[in-house]
């Protein structure tokens, strides 16, 4: 496998992460800011008024399903029984908000769901189920052997071999990645929410989960307009003329974590046969281009969390969130 093709993955999923952040729960010596990170991700010409990592998206909504089946390891009003609204976004990594869809490595489906701060969630999920590496000093480190050599401007692959050599914990994202084959559209791709996290029952009792949505059995696997490999857009283009036609529809599959997995370790994947909940489904029924859709100001945060719900101590976690508040910071500022 081609260490650039790699690389090229493995960049789009640092994107995502955004794992650079200083380290609160150690003696606060780590000089890797989310400041730092944001720099590196955005170049010497930013795209103004655009996200830094997932630069290009377009908005959907519709609402979740919940069928109850998750009330009993949560109190979330999201998982009662019942309807809740949600606007969200689709996406492709990188920091390119003209970028070909059909190039990038990596797909992206961030949901915010219901309102007000205790019953609010967010989610961002995307189409590798873990992280390459499990702490944000590992990432820089990626980061920093991923760089092109200054004297050449090429990457050395020398040195990105030296990096995962000495860094076993990528085994398991770099099967995915070898495995892994992009589907022909975005309603046909399965988005993990990566990280763990833990569901608060009515008893007091604590779940480690993760979850992932899951293409609905009925799904159409073809998709409903030929995709023109030179058209940029393709993948925007076939979801919008299918979502005109009929919703997309995923379901949400919680996998519940028993004694033996670590919740606070993103680059491992839980056994198969760990018992799994379907919660409901999401209906996508619109979407629309992001420049007057309704995701474009919203900062898709994974630690905004409704009461039922928990973060782990996966120190990916916090450094997602001080990424996107970075990133969010900046396009505030600035004019498309």
């Amino acid at each position: 496998m081609s260490v650039f093709r790699y690389a090229a993955v493995v960049l789009a999923v640092g994107s995502l992460a955004g794992v650079i952040y200083a380290v609160a729960s150690g003696a606060g010596q780590s000089s890797v800011t989310a400041q730092r990170f944001v720099n590196l991700q955005e170049g010497a010409k930013p795209h103004e008024g655009f996200r830094r990592a997932h630069a290009k998206g377009f908005c959907v909504a519709g609402e979740f399903l919940s069928n109850g089946k998750l009330a009993p390891y949560s109190t979330a009003q999201v998982f009662q029984p019942g309807k809740t609204g949600f606007v969200g976004r689709m996406s492709i990594a990188g920091t390119n908000p003209t970028a070909p869809d059909l190039r990038s490595p990596v797909r992206s489906l961030a949901l915010n769901l219901g309102q007000g701060d205790a019953d609010g969630w967010r989610t961002a999920m995307n189409t590798p189920p873990v992280m390459a590496v499990g702490t944000p000093e590992a990432f820089y480190e990626q980061l920093s052997a991923l760089a092109p050599d200054p004297a050449t401007g090429q990457r050395n692959p020398e040195r990105i071999q030296a990096f995962f050599a000495s860094h076993p914990e990528t085994q398991a994202f770099l099967a995915w990645q070898k495995s892994y084959v992009p589907t022909q559209s975005l309603a046909t791709e399965r988005y993990h929410s990566i990280n763990a996290f833990y569901l608060l029952g009515p008893k007091g009792q604590r779940q480690a989960v993760r979850w992932a949505a899951v293409p609905a059995a009925d799904t159409p696997a073809q998709p409903l307009t030929a995709l023109n490999p030179d058209d940029p857009d393709a993948l925007q283009a076939e979801f919008l003329a299918r979502v005109r036609q009929a919703p997309a529809v995923f379901d949400l599959i919680f996998t519940l974590a028993d004694p033996t997995d670590n919740e606070n370790d993103p680059t491992v994947p839980w056994p198969a046969s760990r018992p799994t909940v379907v919660a409901g489904q999401l209906l996508i029924r619109e979407a629309q281009p992001e420049t007057n859709g309704q995701c474009k100001d919203i900062n898709f945060d994974p630690l905004v969390l409704p009461t039922g719900m928990a973060a782990t101590e996966d120190p990916i976690l916090r450094a997602r969130s001080a990424a996107y508040a970075e990133s969010y910071r900046r396009r505030a500022r600035e004019s498309l």
